[in-house]
């Protein structure tokens, strides 16, 4: 069964047509534009993402050959959340964005709840999350409408179904992620008891119809952006992982049928929810990966990031890079934090700025496997990437000798709209399995560590320093 599956990202959206023998067979991209704001505000345009979702599906079929498809699958971006009117459809506010931070000081009021919310949630009470963008929409902006996640108004637009998906409501600070059901006590909690929830369904079922891309097609393989690509990337048993560099970077673990509750300031979901299953996975995140390098695009160091590999020193000479552009995720959680170099000096060149942006990226993802090995009690043996920022070499080989792992690097650029191409035939074909719905595949390059422990252990330890050295200092708690 032939599907259409759709990217909605943080910077573009991508189409593809997937075929189960021929694989990949058209793509197509439309980029959309956050608009970052003084504060921490980070918005799109709702209708701008509409128009994108649309524009890359009819591209991608007229490049197919005349190809039919049978089923349209959307991954989303997750977090990004908007009001809107449930009746006509028409957005009430501009969609905040997951990296907005203005929802800050509602989380820092709710901190002395924070190890409950954790506990029902298996999130961190943060403004990455849906719940508090949701809550400062209802204050600030608008008490008219239905305030959800994109995925919803997408799917609304496209077949008039009022839905998302459980791995999408698990990544809310509103879903029991035990039960995998809306908690009315959380609801309560952020403000927004009274509010209209969608029903959430299972990933690899169908929502309903739509005309949008010419005839009536099911619209199904409904599914967070993250685990749509731990999905590709075969990562269906208990501590395989991936991390998936885009415009953040996102580590994640499958960790089986029970959600984990991290002890290393980690977050867990539900990984997808199909064949009458639900596994979950824990996470950790890096919010400027990609949005790093545009950063240094628009500072004029690079060209492009395909300019990246020759532009960057083969040492930093000592400089260091925090990536804190848009705050700190795991295990800090300082929404607060900015980013930072140093170790300048005035021989200090672009080239070495550039390489220590992306040992810094690389440095903090290598954290982050540190603290899934600590929940899981065991070190992970090999950590597979996808994303645009793979093509880098340096950027992979330093994951390597930070992390002192081996990085399998996955042979497409495009595993989120691979992992809900899966979902939407599993949904069409119900006698597939989960195993049989994702191909197999082997690694496009393979980059082995080729630091030594130690040399890895001290770049790790002054980095780590440095991130201590730059995180504002917290105020002390009445």
């Amino acid at each position: 069964m032939t599907v259409l599956a759709i990217d909605q990202g943080t910077s573009g959206t991508k189409a593809l047509v997937v075929d189960p023998v021929d694989g990949v067979v058209a793509v197509a991209e439309v980029p959309v534009t956050p608009v970052y704001l003084p504060g921490g505000g980070v918005e799109q345009d709702p209708e701008q993402l509409l128009a994108s979702v649309l524009e890359a599906g009819r591209q991608a079929l007229s490049r197919a050959g005349g190809r039919t498809v049978q089923v349209v699958a959307l991954a989303n971006q997750g977090e990004t959340v908007l009001a809107w009117d449930r009746r006509t459809g028409r957005p009430l506010s501009q969609a905040i964005v997951w990296q907005d931070r203005r929802s800050e000081p509602l989380c820092t009021a709710l901190a002395d709840d924070k190890a409950w919310v954790a506990e029902r949630t298996g999130l961190v009470l943060d403004p990455y999350f849906s719940a508090p963008k949701m809550a400062w929409l209802r204050q600030h902006v608008t008490r008219d409408g239905v305030v959800t996640t994109t995925d919803t108004w997408l799917v609304q637009q496209l077949t008039g179904a009022f839905v998302t998906d459980a791995a999408t409501a698990s990544r809310s600070l509103l879903l029991d992620i035990d039960s995998v059901a809306w908690d009315p006590e959380l609801t309560a909690l952020f403000g927004l008891d009274g509010e209209e929830l969608p029903r959430i369904v299972d990933c690899d079922e169908i929502v309903g119809t739509t005309t949008a891309f010419g005839g009536v097609l099911p619209v199904a393989g409904l599914v967070v952006d993250q685990q749509a690509a731990l999905l590709a990337e075969g990562c269906l048993t208990p501590s395989t992982a991936k991390c998936t560099y885009g415009t953040g970077a996102f580590l994640l673990a499958n960790t089986g049928d029970k959600a984990l509750r991290s002890t290393s300031g980690l977050t867990s979901s539900v990984a997808w929810r199909a064949r009458g299953a639900t596994p979950y996975c824990v996470d950790g995140q890096v919010y400027t990966a990609a949005s790093a390098v545009r950063w240094l695009q628009d500072l004029g160091f690079v060209d492009n990031a395909a300019d990246l590999d020759r532009t960057a020193a083969s040492d930093p000479q000592g400089v260091l890079f925090v990536p804190a552009l848009a705050g700190l995720a795991a295990p800090w959680w300082r929404p607060d934090a900015t980013a930072a170099l140093t170790g300048m000096t005035l021989s200090t060149r672009r080239e070495h700025l550039v390489l220590a942006v992306l040992q810094g990226i690389a440095a903090q993802v290598a954290e982050l496997a540190a603290l899934v090995a600590a929940d899981f009690g065991a070190p992970l043996t090999r950590l597979r990437a996808d994303g645009g920022l793979t093509r880098s070499r340096v950027l992979m080989q330093a994951q390597a000798d930070l992390a002192q792992l081996p990085v399998d690097v996955y042979p497409s650029q495009h595993a989120t709209a691979l992992g809900a191409a899966a979902l939407g035939r599993l949904a069409i074909e119900p006698e597939l399995t989960l195993e049989q719905a994702v191909p197999a595949w082997t690694p496009g390059t393979t980059f082995e560590p080729l630091w030594s422990e130690d040399r890895a252990q001290d770049h790790r330890a002054r980095w780590r320093a440095a991130v201590d050295a730059t995180l504002p200092q917290e105020e002390p708690h009445d």
